[in-house]
């Protein structure tokens, strides 16, 4: 107990200040020019982080190779469905089931879940500034950025890490039905609905223009392996086989009885597959060419 004439030390109370005031006045805080803050200054858009999966997949691939496999599924790590696991994660085309650097394959055929796999939740939804339905669309070679057409016949082209909208770009005079990247990822081709199929090269810059199909949509694109040729389909009930650097004609594919919708050359051999509006699925060999 101190003595009654010693005088008690003071205690400081906290001085407590609203939220935005600024030198403990109520006043909200504000630019020097009297204007309020942009309330987007703070703004954080959601991205995709590809960082942590792309460590984790290269420490895996070195202390968990192929021929070291796993003995059971129940030693490898689980992922569960939980916020906490999602570091854990690793790339999606590492998890598939067969991959070669796949830490959860295993010697007994033992595969992941839908749910250590798949994505389920839908991260962003942005809409552009001209409002269009969208025919088409393809990735960049490099990943970074999504090519759409819309039925304007307008390219738009988005950020693929931040998902926000970049440039609008005036392609073709009637609506976009089809696009295709070479396998070099040196040109990207195009096709509308006015039979026309245009060349682009990777800056999205105009390099030729072939009219196809008779004025007919050209609704599906196709690249040989060699990049040497390319297949076309469209609304005369054809498909059409074109030089690639000559811009000509080389073939036409007929058989079919209605439009048709798409094709795909066959990733190792000249064969060509069509689909149609008549119910027919039609494989073309390559004698059919000459």
């Amino acid at each position: 107990n101190a003595p009654a004439n010693m005088e008690q030390p003071l205690l400081r109370q906290p001085v407590c200040q609203p939220v935005g005031s600024r030198r403990g006045t109520d006043r909200p805080s504000d630019d020097d020019d009297g204007q309020a803050a942009d309330p987007k200054a703070n703004l954080k858009r959601k991205c995709v982080d590809y960082h942590t999966p792309s460590v984790l997949h290269l420490n895996r691939r070195t202390f968990h190779p192929s021929n070291r496999p796993i003995l059971s599924k129940m030693d490898a790590p689980a992922i569960h469905p939980h916020s906490a696991y999602i570091r854990y994660m690793g790339l999606p085309i590492e998890d598939a089931a067969g991959s070669s650097t796949c830490i959860y394959s295993t010697g007994f055929g033992a595969a992941p879940g839908p749910s250590e796999v798949y994505t389920t939740q839908v991260c962003h939804v942005t809409r552009a500034k001209n409002s269009s339905p969208v025919m088409c669309l393809g990735w960049t070679p490099g990943g970074r950025r999504l090519l759409t057409g819309n039925q304007d016949g307008e390219f738009t082209l988005w950020d693929g890490t931040h998902f926000t909208f970049e440039l609008i770009l005036s392609a073709h005079d009637s609506s976009f039905r089809s696009m295709t990247w070479s396998h070099n990822n040196n040109y990207l081709l195009t096709g509308d609905g006015a039979g026309n199929i245009k060349y682009w090269s990777p800056s999205i810059a105009p390099v030729s223009s072939v009219d196809a199909h008779g004025g007919n949509p050209v609704h599906a694109l196709s690249f040989a392996p060699s990049d040497t040729k390319f297949a076309s389909a469209g609304d005369d009930s054809a498909v059409r086989i074109w030089d690639f650097e000559r811009r000509a004609e080389e073939r036409v594919l007929e058989g079919h009885g209605w439009d048709v919708k798409t094709v795909a050359w066959h990733p190792r051999s000249s064969v060509v597959a069509s689909g149609s509006k008549d119910n027919l699925t039609k494989v073309i060999p390559p004698l059919s060419f000459f």
